[in-house]
């Protein structure tokens, strides 16, 4: 004869056999799609005030803190922020980055260089700046706008937001690898001396672009000004790409983020 159970014991047996409470993700995966949809990377052509077409991909980011213009090195094109702008966004920050035309394949395939016959020196790609500019005044709808360059364009950043086209727009710059490019060795300088936002400098573990972003930063009338000299970095806005700098990607990120979310909170 078999033993008879405890109610007790029959009740908790049964509860083990229970199914599962359902757990609906499909709200979860719905929304989580939804996010990834919005934060996808958009082509964008702009027109330069010369009627130059200039090609750019956008990263956009829901309720951003700031839109942040991101201008690539000598030989390079807007691939240069492909690891980066996406880094910017799950920060909070919408992204811009443009093919100037003075650039090269060291990344990926320039659009703008592509399609522009005419050879120049790097102060030749201001208007590709400015293009920017003014579609990202368009754009942020009242946002903080950020000015970011590398090398040649971390130097003319500083001619961009000296202009008058900047007033009441930009509201910080980032120069990475900034230094005297230009046929007049003062141009950088004089023009920093006319900006008066925040504004960050970093440089590769070189004694010339140390001394170079210096000389710049100290020229500005910024009452914020942050001269980052990295444990491990290299030229320019690779100093935060990882397969480039793999010693100190990581360290160089914070103080930017830092740098980023104390502008634009």
């Amino acid at each position: 004869m078999r033993p008879i159970l405890p109610i007790a014991a029959l009740a908790l047996l049964a509860g083990c056999h229970k199914p599962a409470p359902k757990v609906d993700n499909e709200q979860s995966l719905i929304n989580e799609s939804a996010a990834v949809k919005d934060q996808a990377p958009q082509p964008v052509t702009l027109t330069a005030p010369d009627g130059v077409t200039v090609y750019g991909t956008y990263y956009p980011s829901g309720n951003a803190r700031a839109l942040i213009l991101l201008f690539h090195q000598a030989g390079s094109s807007k691939d240069e922020y492909q690891t980066i702008a996406p880094q910017l966004q799950r920060a909070g920050f919408a992204a811009l980055a443009i093919d100037q035309r003075v650039g090269g394949g060291l990344y990926g395939n320039n659009q703008t260089m592509a399609g522009y016959k005419d050879k120049t020196d790097y102060l030749g790609a201001l208007p590709d700046l400015e293009a920017a500019l003014a579609w990202a005044k368009d754009k942020a709808q009242g946002k903080p706008i950020l000015l970011w360059g590398s090398s040649y364009s971390a130097s003319l950043v500083f001619l961009v937001a000296a202009s008058k086209s900047a007033e009441g727009s930009v509201k910080g710059v980032l120069a990475f690898s900034p230094g005297e490019y230009f046929e007049d060795k003062k141009m950088v300088e004089n023009a920093a001396a006319k900006v008066t936002v925040p504004v960050f400098v970093a440089s590769a573990n070189t004694l010339v672009e140390e001394q170079e972003a210096k000389a710049i930063l100290s020229a500005t009338k910024s009452t914020d000004r942050q001269q980052f000299i990295p444990k491990a970095g290299v030229h320019g806005s690779s100093t935060l790409i990882a397969a480039k700098n793999p010693g100190g990607a990581d360290d160089n990120w914070q103080a930017v983020l830092a740098f980023l979310k104390r502008v634009a909170p």
